[in-house]
């Protein structure tokens, strides 16, 4: 008889562990590996918000969220490169957000969020310090997998962005609950105007004590800098607060039609006049403000019409014989150099010396450098609140940048360069390069940079050191340049620098401030 070949017996099934400890570290390595495999995503997070692993599902969002590599996405604080994200609230509460939507540039996404503890001390009930935490996609599609949740937070979305709108139109409004249907009302206190340098506290202090006047005020001063939010302040902070303040751009009216704007007519007074007559603008300003913005484009035979109603407090309308007396306190203002238009001839000179009883000049924006991260972030909110969409961030490179221009435009063109921007970048963060990329386009031949900047270019030897080494260098003096500056408000430096204050207070924390 042949021999029978025995049969190999099988190989031990893989038992669990005995103890406790060991069924919870399995449970929690097979969580860890089933939830990095069948979600859309995860990455973790350590204590401080930075992030330090992504996983492969992760990776094709970069693009959306604008890196180009993981090595660009590694290491930056999670508020900083992914918009909107609640992570920072789960590392400060230690409390999971199981279920959340979370929308930015990359799309829509369900996600959860669970914080990372340290082993506990082994007391009963105990729970270990948060040392990290663990952010998941569950689904990047939720418009077909969770449509009643979709449209439900679609509804929600729609209801804020409208609150958002109305905000918008009242936050520069403050007077708004005081105005009567159909009136006029200033639209900006003196808060409105952005700036604590120098040269837009002194104009402020000037423009308080011109409020508390009657006399004429002129403002003075190139264009987009701010003049007329200074005359609805100045008629805010008047006696003549709760009276109209009725405006006037006289370079946008055809000179025919300026006499009848301001004097207004009587019936009939020509071909094609209304039956009922009109008021003109000083006798609608009665009893408040009459903003002539402008005023150095005035037809030279207006300004005798105009002389004769500031002197004697009366007008006589188009067509009327009677003289109608009105009450309106008077702001005029220029872009235009007024003394060299009375040497030429083509402003009076009596008028010049009527409205330049109170001058303000208000300064240029290259005058005051200083307020341009404050005005970033002021026009980076209202901009926020009429889309609807996150404000921008903009990089200390960036910030600088802006600093070191002409800005022959002013703050009207600082706002057309934010929203150029922000219009045209797939991410939140506004760089250096997009920005000199915008300027160039608006037709700057050659970008000026920091003062700074271009004097640590000046020493090429001091260029070649470590990347890190040299933006950590950079990062602390900037910090505590910004500290200084504002006396030691965290608050304020972190508007300075741009950046959150949880992220100013890390920052701090790594380069032992």
């Amino acid at each position: 008889m042949s021999a029978v070949t025995p049969v190999p017996a099988p190989p031990p099934l893989p038992a669990l562990p005995l103890d406790a400890d060991g069924i919870l570290a399995l449970a929690a390595r097979s969580m860890f590996h089933l939830f990095s495999s069948i979600s859309q995503g995860m990455f973790l997070v350590d204590r401080s918000g930075r992030i330090v692993w992504v996983n492969e599902g992760y990776r094709r969002f970069l693009p959306a969220l604008g890196f180009s590599s993981i090595d660009q996405f590694m290491g930056h604080m999670v508020e900083d490169v992914i918009p909107n994200t609640q992570m920072r609230r789960v590392l400060e509460t230690g409390e999971p957000i199981l279920v959340d939507l979370l929308t930015n540039k990359a799309g829509t996404f369900v996600v959860s969020r669970i914080p990372l503890r340290a082993e506990s001390d082994g007391r009963e009930g105990s729970a270990g310090e948060v040392i990290g935490a663990i952010g998941i996609v569950l689904f990047d599609q939720p418009e077909t997998t969770l449509q009643p949740l979709i449209s439900k937070f679609a509804l929600l979305q729609r209801d804020l962005d409208d609150a958002r709108r109305e905000l918008a139109s009242q936050r520069n409004n403050p007077l708004y609950q005081h105005a009567a249907d159909g009136q006029r009302r200033s639209k900006y206190t003196f808060a409105s105007f952005i700036g604590s340098s120098p040269a837009a506290v002194e104009v402020k202090r000037h423009a308080r004590r011109a409020a508390q006047s009657t006399s004429p005020v002129l403002l003075l001063g190139e264009t987009g800098t701010g003049k007329e939010l200074l005359a609805h302040a100045i008629h805010a902070s008047s006696a003549r607060a709760k009276g109209q303040f009725v405006s006037v751009n006289i370079a946008a009216v055809p000179d025919t039609l300026l006499e009848a704007e301001f004097f207004g007519f009587a019936p009939g007074a020509f071909t094609g006049a209304d039956r009922r007559g009109r008021e003109g603008k000083f006798k609608l300003a009665d009893g408040g403000s009459l903003f002539l913005d402008e005023i150095g484009d005035m037809p030279l035979g207006l300004q005798a019409k105009l002389l004769r109603a500031l002197q004697e407090g009366e007008i006589e309308p188009l067509g009327s014989n009677k003289l109608v007396p009105f009450d309106a306190r008077v702001i005029a203002a220029t872009s235009r150099d007024l003394p060299e238009l009375v040497r030429r001839g083509q402003f009076r000179e009596d008028l010049y010396y009527r409205l330049n009883v109170l001058p303000l000049r208000v300064p240029p924006l290259r005058d005051r450098r200083s307020d341009i991260p404050a005005l970033v972030e002021a026009l980076g909110e209202d901009m926020a609140l009429r889309s609807g969409e996150a404000p921008p961030e903009l990089t200390p490179d960036a910030l600088a940048l802006l600093a070191g221009q002409h800005w022959r435009g002013n703050i009207r063109e600082l706002r057309n360069v934010l929203e150029q921007v922000t219009m045209r970048s797939d991410s939140q963060r506004i760089d250096a390069a997009q920005l000199e990329r915008i300027l160039r386009e608006a037709g700057l031949e050659q970008i000026e940079l920091p003062a700074a900047s271009q004097a640590a270019g000046s020493d090429e030897g001091d260029l070649l050191r470590p990347l890190a080494q040299q933006i950590a260098e950079l990062e602390r003096k900037a910090i505590a340049a910004a500290l200084a500056s504002t006396g030691g408000n965290k608050l304020a430096t972190s508007r300075l620098l741009g950046i959150s204050r949880a992220t100013l207070y890390e920052r701090m924390t790594s380069q032992g401030l």
